[in-house]
């Protein structure tokens, strides 16, 4: 029997609102353990603990959540008695909070976040059976060694690749690239696995985490003035248009920051692409290029490259192959 540990921080898969309602709900009021209990055969299969660490709406998740977070999980994996973790999340940072620890865990055991877009006391509420798929990921063998994964509407993704595309549908997730596999009920099938540095092969999973650099995301539209750019962060992502695109005032005024000592990265505000370097929008070659990462997840890595080094050719490095 696959001993697993489940973590609970809250959001809507342990929200309660008006019976059979799935709207004008508050995240986080209900125990995983009443969850649990509508997935009767659970028990019978996995030995679970279950630790309550918070209990919030996933838009108070930040920076101490994560490291908690973190601390938490490799505190409870650290027991040979723990074969998986399974975390309770809410969707609304969900993919930020997985590529934190995607990049921060040190372990080779499955760790998987799910989470739900309707509250537990909806009628036909998805937490149950996403949680119950995430359980049977988490005692998969083919789970260990993959990195932090995510597990909604029978589909797994990496913790670096997953992204909300949806704030109405219960399968409100896709990849920014492909998914790692898929579920039938309870039985787990992995088409591919992940290609980017990870969990124990990051070189961030044993640096200190106490004293990241802030860094800020700044989206540019039509018009904006260049002096939105001048947040006082140490680093700046910017959501640009197209190919991670500005104007040129904002470029003047990114180079003015760039000598005292701003980083830049260019992402982009579209769900799908990628963001090369630019000869015509960077010609002075201060920018970070995000590639395929979101600016929600570039603002992460920047994070914690800059704790790491204060190189740019080795912060563009690290953006290759994170």
């Amino acid at each position: 029997m696959k001993k697993i540990a489940i973590i609970a921080t809250g959001g809507t898969i342990a929200g309660r609102g008006a019976s059979g309602m799935t709207t004008n709900y508050k995240a986080g009021r209900i125990p995983v353990s009443e969850i649990l209990r509508s997935i009767p055969d659970v028990s019978d299969r996995f030995k679970i603990s279950l630790y309550s660490l918070m209990s919030i709406d996933s838009n108070e998740m930040g920076l101490n959540q994560w490291v908690l977070l973190k601390k938490t999980i490799e505190d409870i994996v650290a027991s040979s008695a723990v074969d998986g973790v399974v975390i309770t999340h809410g969707t609304d940072t969900i993919e930020e909070t997985a590529y934190f620890l995607t990049l921060t865990l040190h372990t080779e055991k499955p760790v998987v976040l799910t989470g739900a877009m309707r509250p537990a006391t909806a009628a036909s509420a998805d937490g149950p059976f996403n949680l119950y798929q995430a359980i049977c990921l988490a005692g998969s063998s083919k789970a260990v060694g993959q990195g932090v994964l995510a597990l909604f509407s029978s589909t797994i993704y990496s913790g670096r690749d997953i992204q909300k595309i949806s704030n109405y549908k219960i399968d409100a997730f896709d990849k920014a690239n492909t998914a790692l596999g898929f579920m039938k009920d309870d039985e787990v099938y992995f088409n591919t696995t992940q290609n980017k540095k990870h969990t124990t092969g990051s070189l961030f999973s044993t640096m200190p985490l106490d004293h990241l650099p802030e860094v800020d995301i700044i989206s540019y539209f039509a018009g904006a003035r260049a002096s939105l750019l001048d947040t006082g962060a140490k680093g700046i992502v910017i959501m640009g248009s197209g190919m991670g695109n500005y104007s040129k005032a904002w470029y003047e005024e990114m180079k003015i920051l760039h000598q005292k000592g701003v980083y830049f990265v260019r992402a982009s505000r579209v769900l799908d692409g990628i963001v090369f370097g630019d000869d015509v929008f960077d010609p002075d070659h201060i920018c970070i290029n995000a590639f395929t990462l979101s600016a929600h997840k570039s603002r992460i890595l920047l994070m914690l490259s800059l704790a790491y080094t204060k190189n740019l050719e080795k912060i563009q490095e690290i953006f290759t192959e994170y």
